[in-house]
C-alpha cells in the first residue's frame, strides 16, 4: 500500500476526470505508465496512434485544485486506491473508482458490511422490516450500507445509525439529496460515512444512480432487498452483487403487491429468502470469518 501526497492525489484526480477515462482505463494506464503523471504525459502520443484526430489532454490542474479545495472546505478526505484506507472488498471490483470521496469515519470500512435496499416508495411494513434487519445486523457488529434514498434505504440507515452506517450517494458528498434527507445526511456524516466517486458539489443524474449501485454492492459482503418493483433501479444493485460475487438476499412479499414483485423474483431465481437478520448473518458467517485474510487486488501509485 502507499500514502500518496497532494501532488499525486492531484495528478490522479487530473487522470480520472479526463474525457474517456473511467475507472478501468485508468487502472490500465497507471500498470502501463507507473504513475498517474507519467500516464498523463503520455496521452497526446497514446491519441495519435490510436487514430484520433484532436488530441486527448488531461482535465487540467486548476480544475483538480479546485476540486479538492472543496473537498477540504466540505470536510471531506480524498481516498486513492493504493491506500491503506480505501475499503478492501471494494477494491477488488473491476471498476473499482481510484479516488472516493469521504465523510465521516473510515474506520467503518474495516469491518463487515451488508447493503440493505429497496423501494424509495415502501410501504410501513417494508420500512419496519428494513429497520428490524438493520438493527439486527448493527447488534451483531455488521455495517448497513445503502444508498440514502427514500423509502427503505432511508430507514435502513435511521435504525444503524448506532451501530455504523454507509451511505454511498450518486452525487458529490456534500450535496443532499433527496432534500428531505438533510438532517440524516448530516447525522450519517458525524456517526457514520458519506462516501461518492464524484466530485464535491456535483448534483446527482438520472445516469449517475447505476453507477452508484455497483459501489453499493461492492462494499458489501451481500446485498438484501426489502421490497422492489419488477423494474427497479434496486434490481441493478443485486445484478451487480452477483456479477461481483455478493451473495443475494431477499424479503418475500405479497404477489399482489407491486413492489414485491423484484423481491419475490429474485427469491424465484434463487436469491436467499430473508426474514430475520440470523437468517443473514448465518448465511455470511464464512465470509464474516475469512474477512481478515491478507488484501489483494489494488493498484499502485
Amino acid at each position: 500500500m502507499t500514502i500518496l501526497s497532494d501532488g499525486e492525489k492531484l495528478d490522479w484526480l487530473q487522470l480520472i476526470r479526463t474525457e474517456n477515462i473511467g475507472p478501468i482505463t485508468f487502472a490500465r494506464l497507471l500498470k502501463r505508465f507507473g504513475s498517474a503523471r507519467a500516464a498523463i504525459e503520455a496521452l497526446p502520443g497514446l491519441a495519435m496512434k490510436a487514430g484520433r484526430k484532436l488530441p486527448l489532454k488531461a482535465s487540467s490542474r486548476a480544475v483538480a485544485e479546485r476540486e479538492l479545495e472543496q473537498a477540504k472546505g466540505a470536510g471531506a478526505d480524498l481516498v486513492a486506491h493504493c491506500e491503506p484506507h480505501y475499503p478492501r472488498l471494494l477494491a477488488e471490483i473491476p471498476d473499482a473508482p481510484p479516488l472516493l470521496y469521504v465523510r465521516g469515519h473510515k474506520s467503518l470500512f474495516d469491518r463487515p458490511a451488508v447493503a440493505l435496499i429497496g423501494a424509495r416508495n415502501a410501504s410501513a411494513v417494508g420500512r419496519k422490516i428494513a429497520r428490524s434487519l438493520a438493527e439486527g445486523l448493527g447488534a451483531a457488529g455488521v455495517v448497513v450500507v445503502s444508498g440514502l434514498a427514500r423509502g427503505i434505504d432511508g430507514a435502513a440507515h435511521e435504525a444503524a445509525l448506532k451501530s455504523g452506517t454507509i451511505a454511498v450517494v450518486a452525487g458529490g458528498v456534500d450535496v443532499v439529496y433527496p432534500p428531505e434527507h438533510a438532517d440524516l445526511t448530516t447525522a450519517i456524516a458525524e456517526r457514520g460515512l458519506v462516501m461518492s466517486e464524484q466530485p464535491p458539489g456535483a448534483e446527482p443524474t438520472a445516469r449517475d444512480f447505476p453507477r452508484r449501485n455497483r459501489l453499493i454492492s461492492g462494499l458489501s459482503r451481500g446485498v438484501v432487498v426489502v421490497e422492489a418493483a419488477a423494474r427497479s433501479g434496486t434490481l441493478i444493485t443485486a445484478r451487480f452483487a452477483l456479477e461481483q460475487g455478493r451473495e443475494v438476499f431477499a424479503v418475500p412479499g405479497s404477489p399482489l403487491d407491486p413492489r414485491c414483485q423484484g423481491a419475490n423474483r429474485l427469491i424465484r431465481d434463487g436469491a436467499t429468502l430473508v426474514e430475520s437478520a440470523a437468517d443473514i448473518l448465518d448465511a455470511l458467517a464464512g465470509q464474516f470469518r475469512r474477512a481478515e485474510e491478507p488484501a489483494h487486488g489494488r493498484f499502485d501509485g
